[in-house]
Formats: C-alpha cells, structure tokens, sequence
C-alpha cells in the first residue's frame, strides 16, 4: 500500500467526539480549499458509524456551500432522520469556524433481491495497464504542471484517449477514466464506497469542459464543485480497477453538468454519479 493510501485511510477514520459529533483531520498538503471529494468521503464515514452494520449506503445527494479551510479539523454533525425496517436515513453537516461548509444526505437499505439491469459498459475501451500513470502522462508537461506532478497519489488514475489535458480545441462529450486505490484495502465495505466517493470528485467537473475544448488547467477558469450525487448499485472493491465513464451533460449560466458510470473491470455498473459545478470564465 502506498504511504498517500494510508494516509488517507487515516484521513477517513474520523474521531468521535461526542455522540454523533465527528472531527476529521486534514492532510499534510498545501491547497487553498478542502478538496471536495475528502469532505464528502469523511461525512459518509459519520454517516455510516451511525447505521447498522447489515444497512449499506445506496444513495448520497450533497451540497459544497463554502470553500473548506484546509489548515484547520472539520466537525461533522450526524442527524439521524429516520430508522426504518428496510431504509436508514442520515442527514450530516460539516462545519468549520461555526459554520457549514457542507452538507450530505444519505441513505442507507439492507440487502434485498429484485430485478437485476444496467446499461452495458463501453466497449474498445484500452485496458488500464496498457495506458500512462497520471505522472507519466503528464511529464512533458512538468514545466506547466509545476510541483503538482510530483504530489503523492492515493489514487491511480489512467486516462483511456482521446485525452486533451493540454490539447486545447480538442472536443468531446466525455472520457473515459480507469481508477482503483494505489494499494490493497482491508474488506470493509464502508471504506471502499468511501474511498470511491472521494475519487469520484476528481475528474467529473472537468469533463463538463470537454465540448468546449478547454480543460482545467486552462488559466482563464474558476471550477468548483457545487453539489454531488451518488448511487450505489452493487457491491464493488475500490482497489479494483474501476472504469469512469464520464459524460459532459449542460453548461450554461457559469455551471456544469457531468454524470458518470462506475463499472468493474468485468463491465458490471457499481455506481452513478452526477455532479454539477461552478465553471467561471475570467476575464
């Protein structure tokens, strides 16, 4: 397991502090704000101390409200909705120098049988072992790309083509990425949908560039995330790899639209995910 990995499985373990009262840590990383995806992974690990071990997340609908201080802890705070015989439903607040900074939704459904069908993977997509490791892809690049390029990982990402990092012009309505955790994890399965939620945040808004021809590391954008919904389908491992496919949807009045589907490498869908954020051209 790589050092970035534990640190941020360490990242996810949230101390309790009180009953239904959470404090989650901040990495050791020089960034302006909390990134989004770390602050919704740590409310679905407050959330999911309060379920029942035999109730599963399947659903998340969350709302980024401020920018996160990346210097200071996060408080989350657990509103336990509803306990039903069949679904649990958690409301959580994330709170930084007395004020929300976020909040999640999310629900939670023990195991059932039912009808069983998803819309098929991608086909032709090129396998990720045969494609560049995001530094690798990057590399020749590192004068733009600065000291980022060299920030430990605790995700492996392998962008399948075509991929126009620093193409710009290039234009299309979405990309496909590969993803798994840079090591092994222990079974649980509260980390693994933790984990995937924190990387599900990392390429979605991006893709709403993709008609455009811009990406994001063009200088004439401000990009945040604005709200972030998941549904979990089936069981999955986050340190499989996982296909991300990822459509650009709308873009309009300064916010994007992207939604993806999460597959295992056996083309079975795990996930969906639809995401919409702020995407600000600078004069």
């Amino acid at each position: 397991m790589s050092q970035a990995l534990d640190e941020l499985i360490e990242l996810l373990d949230l101390e309790a502090i009180e009953v239904n009262i959470f404090r989650g840590t901040q990495p050791d990383e020089d960034r302006q704000r909390v990134f989004g995806g770390q602050v919704a992974g740590q409310a679905l690990v407050a959330a999911s101390r309060t379920v029942e071990a035999d109730r599963h997340v399947h659903s998340l609908h969350a709302y980024f409200l401020r920018p996160g201080d990346p210097t200071v802890p996060i408080l989350y705070e657990v509103d336990r909705l509803r306990d039903g015989r069949s679904f649990t439903t958690r409301r959580v607040v994330a709170i930084q120098h007395g004020r929300p900074i976020f909040n999640l939704q999310a629900s939670f459904h023990t195991v059932e049988d039912g009808l069983d069908y998803h819309l098929p993977m991608p086909s032709g997509v090129t396998a990720p072992e045969e494609l560049p490791t995001y530094q690798e892809r990057l590399e020749p690049y590192r004068e733009r790309v600065g000291a980022w390029l060299d920030r430990p990982r605790p995700i492996d990402t392998r962008y399948a083509p075509p991929d126009h990092a620093f193409e710009p012009g290039l234009q299309t309505d979405g990309q496909l990425v590969w993803m798994r955790a840079d090591g092994s994890l222990p079974d649980d399965p509260v980390l693994h949908a933790c984990i995937v939620t924190y990387a599900s945040d990392m390429t979605l808004l991006d893709t709403a560039l993709r008609p455009s021809g811009k990406s994001s590391f063009t200088d004439d954008l401000m990009m945040a995330s604005l709200d972030h919904a998941m549904w979990f389908h089936r069981p999955f491992r986050a340190d499989d790899w996982l296909l991300y496919q990822q459509r650009a949807i709308s873009a309009s009045s300064a916010r994007g639209l992207a939604d993806g589907s999460i597959y295992t490498a056996d083309g079975t869908l795990v996930v969906s995910v639809v995401q919409e954020g702020l995407i600000r051209v600078i004069d």
